[in-house]
């Protein structure tokens, strides 16, 4: 069973104009929801740990990740507010976003929540803003530091300057998590904000001699590039009439650990050993999925039946 941990949100869109102002569509989102469902989606057992509003927009969060067949067994409730996330398109589909989450139901999880955590969950992938702020970024390091030497731990930094600015607060979480990550995730976009101007092939190098068994860079329309122990791979881009690319990196990912699962690959030895072969099968499945969630609106993540059945173990 995987485990998803970070925040839960609304991602508001302007959707056309009025005499007096703007009509807005608001989607249910955040990055680590958006992995949290797109694993359910693709067939894989999951659960979501992030707090959640009690208030009409968490009452909807709750129901969307239980109809998508999440488990909210773990989902700490809170009667804070649900984050709001202003989404702006660039003429090239991109997103910008402009986050209103002071004192939110994401950022306000308390360590007791770590008991409800199912003890059969044997994978855990964690990133964005919840990584960084408090006091869920310490309740999610308590989780971390707990289950690093008996489970897989997924991480994608995903870094969100409008909500935390501060560059060096990243590097620490990145420098933290290293030693502590087997599967490691990072957009082109997030390693020029850290790392400008340095090769992404020098830092897979530096990072899988720190202990990462999987790094795996994302380059949007370029394709996305993996490294092991065992070599690299690549995986070319899937052309598609772009929407826009919301929830194209969380798609990647959770195609990403639904693949290696499927064949059986998600242990951090098998990771390590991952053959270019294997790596580029992975990367190849992830890229097609996130090419369909971009020919959508908004992060409206695949289902299984949408892409190709070769591989097929899981992990229970």
């Amino acid at each position: 069973m995987f485990v998803v941990c970070g925040e839960a949100l609304f991602d508001v869109f302007a959707a056309g104009e009025t005499p007096t102002g703007l009509t807005l569509d608001a989607r249910i989102g955040g990055s680590p929801f958006n992995v949290a469902v797109g694993l359910a989606r693709l067939g894989q057992p999951v659960g979501f740990f992030g707090g959640v509003s009690t208030g009409f927009l968490g009452e909807r969060l709750m129901r969307a990740l239980q109809e998508e067949g999440v488990d909210t067994r773990c989902t700490p409730r809170s009667a804070a507010r649900t984050t709001l996330s202003l989404v702006g398109i660039d003429a090239q589909g991109v997103p910008s976003y402009s986050f209103y989450g002071d004192h939110a139901a994401d950022r306000d999880v308390a360590a007791e929540a770590l008991a409800r955590v199912p003890p059969e969950a044997r994978a855990f992938h964690v990133g964005s803003y919840a990584t960084v702020v408090e006091p869920v970024a310490s309740v999610q390091r308590a989780l971390i530091e707990r289950e690093h030497g008996r489970s897989l731990i997924s991480f994608d930094p995903n870094i969100r300057l409008n909500v935390e600015p501060d560059l060096g607060r990243w590097h620490a979480l990145l420098d933290w998590m290293l030693p502590r990550t087997h599967l490691l995730k990072v957009s082109d976009e997030d390693l020029r904000l850290l790392f400008p101007g340095v090769a992404p092939a020098e830092l897979a190098a530096q990072w899988l001699a720190r202990g990462v068994a999987l790094v795996v860079v994302t380059r949007g329309g370029e394709g996305a590039q993996g490294w092991t122990a065992a070599g690299t791979a690549q995986a070319h881009p899937v052309r598609v009439d772009v929407v826009d690319t919301v929830g194209a990196g969380d798609t990647f990912q959770a195609a990403l650990l639904t693949w290696l699962a499927e064949q059986g690959g998600l242990a951090p030895e098998a990771l390590r050993a991952q053959p270019p072969a294997a790596l580029a099968a992975a990367l190849a499945f992830a890229a097609r999925a996130a090419a369909i969630t971009c020919s959508r609106r908004g992060a409206d993540l695949p289902r299984r039946s949408e892409l190709p059945r070769e591989a097929g173990i899981g992990i229970g």
